[in-house]
C-alpha cells in the first residue's frame, strides 16, 4: 500500500485501470465455457457479483460504508443503472454472436467516451490519445476481421449497448471528482440478478447448474467480476474517461488470446498483427507519457508537482 501511495496520481490510475482490465480478460471466455441460458447466467452474475462488490466495499470502508453510499447520491444510482445495461449487453452479446464481434464493438467505447467528455466535461484530449485510440481500433478490427460477418445483428446490437453505456458510465463518474462510485455496483448486481431471476423462474423448471458449470460461474461472478470491475470503476477518479476506455483494450486483446489458447483456435496472421498493434500502441503511449511526466516533475518544485500531474492527465 505504501508503494502504491508513493506513485503519482496518473500512475495510480494507470495501475488500477490496467489491473482491472487484465483481471477481466477471461470474462468473455468463461461466459462461453459456462454455457448457461441467458436468464440463468445473468441471474448468477447479478447476485454473486453483488455479494462480491459488497464484501470489497465492506473491507475497504468498514463502518463508514453507509456514508460512502450517501456521498454517491443520484449519480451513483445512475451509474448502477448504466452498468446494469452494460452487464446485460456484454453477456447477451456473447450469447448471440462470436466473442470477436463483441470485443471489436466494445473497443469503440474509448471513442464514445472521448466524444462525451469533450461535449459534456469540456475535456481536451492530447493528440497522442486520439492517435492511440484510432490505432487500437484498427488493431481490434484486424483481430475480429475473420468473424465480422459471422455474428447475428442481435448480438452486435447488445454489444453496442454495452459499449455505449460503459462510456456514459465513465463520463458520468468524471462529473463527481473525488467520489468513488465502485460501491454502487452492489445495486447493479441486485438489479440484474432480480430481473434475470424473474425470467429464469418463468422459463420452466429451474435447476442448479452442473458442478463444473457452477465452479466456473462462482469463479467468474464472485471473484473475477467484482475485483476487476471495482478497479475499472475507480479509473475515472484518476484518468479521463477516454483513457480509461483505451486501457480497456487490454481486456480485448488478452481476452482474445486466452480464448485462442483455451479453445485451441489457430489465430490468423492478420489477427496477430492487430494484437501486436494494440499492445505496441499502449506500451509506446505509456512510455512516452511516463517520460513527459518525469520531465515535468524534474522541472517543477515539490509544491507544484501534483497540479502538473493532474493537468497532464486531463
Amino acid at each position: 500500500m505504501a508503494a502504491f501511495a508513493s506513485l503519482s496520481h496518473r500512475q495510480q490510475g494507470l495501475l488500477l485501470t490496467a489491473g482491472g482490465a487484465l483481471i477481466m480478460a477471461p470474462d468473455a471466455l468463461l461466459i462461453k465455457v459456462a454455457n448457461l441460458p441467458d436468464a440463468e447466467i445473468l441471474m448468477w452474475r447479478g447476485f454473486l457479483s453483488a455479494l462480491g462488490f459488497f464484501l470489497i466495499a465492506l473491507m475497504r470502508h468498514g463502518n463508514g460504508i453507509w456514508g460512502v453510499y450517501r456521498r454517491c447520491g443520484w449519480t451513483g444510482i445512475a451509474v448502477a443503472l448504466l452498468f446494469s445495461l452494460t452487464t446485460c449487453g456484454f453477456v447477451l452479446g456473447n450469447q448471440y454472436t462470436k466473442a470477436g464481434n463483441v470485443l471489436m464493438i466494445l473497443a469503440g467505447a474509448p471513442l464514445i467516451a472521448a466524444a462525451l467528455s469533450w461535449v459534456i466535461l469540456k475535456e481536451r484530449l492530447p493528440r497522442r490519445t486520439w492517435i492511440a485510440i484510432w490505432l487500437c481500433l484498427a488493431g481490434i478490427a484486424m483481430i475480429a476481421l475473420d468473424d465480422a460477418g459471422a455474428g447475428s445483428w442481435v448480438g452486435n446490437a447488445f454489444a453496442l449497448m454495452a459499449a455505449t453505456t460503459l462510456a456514459i458510465n465513465f463520463t458520468l463518474c468524471r462529473t463527481r471528482p473525488g467520489i468513488d462510485m465502485s460501491p454502487m455496483l452492489v445495486f447493479n448486481g441486485i438489479i440484474v440478478g432480480s430481473v434475470a431471476g424473474l425470467f429464469w423462474l418463468a422459463g420452466g423448471e429451474p435447476s442448479l447448474p452442473e458442478t463444473n458449470q457452477l465452479a466456473v460461474v462462482v469463479l467468474l461472478c464472485l471473484i473475477i467480476v467484482p475485483c476487476g470491475v471495482t478497479l475499472l470503476q475507480r479509473g475515472p477518479l484518476y484518468l479521463p474517461a477516454a483513457e480509461v476506455g483505451l486501457l480497456l483494450l487490454l481486456e480485448v486483446v488478452v481476452g482474445t488470446l486466452l480464448a485462442w489458447w483455451i479453445i485451441s483456435e489457430q489465430p490468423a496472421p492478420m489477427a496477430l498483427v492487430g494484437g501486436t498493434l494494440v499492445l505496441g500502441t499502449l506500451t509506446a503511449k505509456g512510455l512516452y507519457e511516463r517520460r513527459l511526466e518525469l520531465r515535468a516533475r524534474a522541472g517543477a518544485g515539490p509544491a507544484l508537482r501534483q497540479p502538473v500531474e493532474r493537468t497532464d492527465t486531463v
